[in-house]
């Protein structure tokens, strides 16, 4: 029987996800040569290259991907095993998760996981897009991608944009509605919301990859193209948006699970929001639904998520 070089394995998982062989020497506590020369045997075992090399530049082939992908849950499961054998758990997980989640609701509710999981290590990986679903990016995965072979999804939050603006701005808009209570001010913009057409707006590109979308689709669902008059202030994300809100430079659109009630920093216009039709999933290998760690931070998740602000 013509068996796997073992040995190579665990050294091509390490090259592939640090994407150097010197780091993964390092972190496999051997040479870098030894690690150039594992590749190597495991290369010419299946006939293909893994890696395509360009000076200082490493990047896996799609074969290396694929393979990747087939054999890290047998590692993990190994591991695991192992550890479980021992009698030491393993409590490290990598989350990736959407950069505004993480900083406006997953950071401020951490101390609450650490104190019911407190040997849960938790190291968290932002992305701006929807990061790869595999385990070469991380163990668990918060985005809006749904579907994936070999992973588990299980329904989070449904996105939601609401209008904003500071409380410095909101007296500016009170002023130019010529509203002299906020009872007036919230009943005008409640009976006429196009009215926000008349202050400056702010638009940010990474929801729909490109700028006034967000403000175009909230327009359409009052049956109204946007104004040309309009002043937009553009930004790249939507944590600029918020904090450019925040400094009093217009009305942005924002999630509601931005708004912090404790800070109380912006102020939620009287105005509908509308669903941007994105889904936000809990996602795992469903071959690891049943390891300690992603069991602990899934079921947590899934309550803090019943926190979530309703407007």
């Amino acid at each position: 029987m013509n068996m796997t070089p073992l040995k190579t394995l665990p050294v091509f998982e390490s090259v592939a996800r640090l994407n150097s062989f010197s780091l993964a020497a390092i972190e496999l506590n051997v040479s870098q040569s030894a690690v150039s020369h594992q590749i190597r045997t495991l290369e010419n075992y299946l006939g293909e290259s893994l890696f395509h090399r360009q000076g200082r530049n490493l990047e896996l082939t799609k074969e290396g991907r694929q393979y990747l992908d087939a054999i890290s849950s047998s590692l993990l499961q190994i591991t695991e095993a192992t550890n479980r054998l021992k009698g030491q758990p393993t409590t490290h997980i990598r989350l990736a998760v959407y950069s505004s989640f993480a900083v406006y609701w997953l950071i401020p509710r951490l101390p609450d996981l650490k104190r019911l999981h407190p040997n849960l290590e938790l190291s968290i990986e932002m992305s701006h897009g929807s990061p790869e679903l595999s385990d070469r990016t991380a163990d668990f995965f918060i985005t809006v991608e749904k579907d994936k072979r070999g992973f588990s999804f299980e329904s989070l939050y449904e996105e939601e944009l609401f209008p904003v603006c500071s409380h410095q701005y909101y007296e500016i808009i009170k002023n130019r509605l010529n509203t002299a209570t906020e009872e007036e001010l919230f009943e005008k913009l409640y009976r006429e919301p196009s009215l926000l057409s008349q202050f400056s707006l702010i638009t940010a590109y990474s929801i729909y990859d490109r700028h006034t979308e967000d403000w175009r689709r909230w327009f359409a669902q009052l049956k109204i193209p946007i104004p040309a008059s309009v002043q937009f202030h553009r930004f790249s994300h939507l944590m600029l948006a918020y904090e450019a809100a925040k400094h009093s430079l217009g009305i942005a659109l924002v999630n509601d699970y931005m708004m912090n009630e404790k800070d109380n920093v912006l102020v939620r216009l009287p105005c509908s929001g509308f669903k941007t039709g994105d889904y936000f999933y809990l996602v795992h290998k469903e071959s690891r639904k049943n390891e300690i760690a992603i069991k602990h931070l899934r079921s947590w998740l899934k309550e803090e998520a019943k926190t979530l602000p309703k407007f």
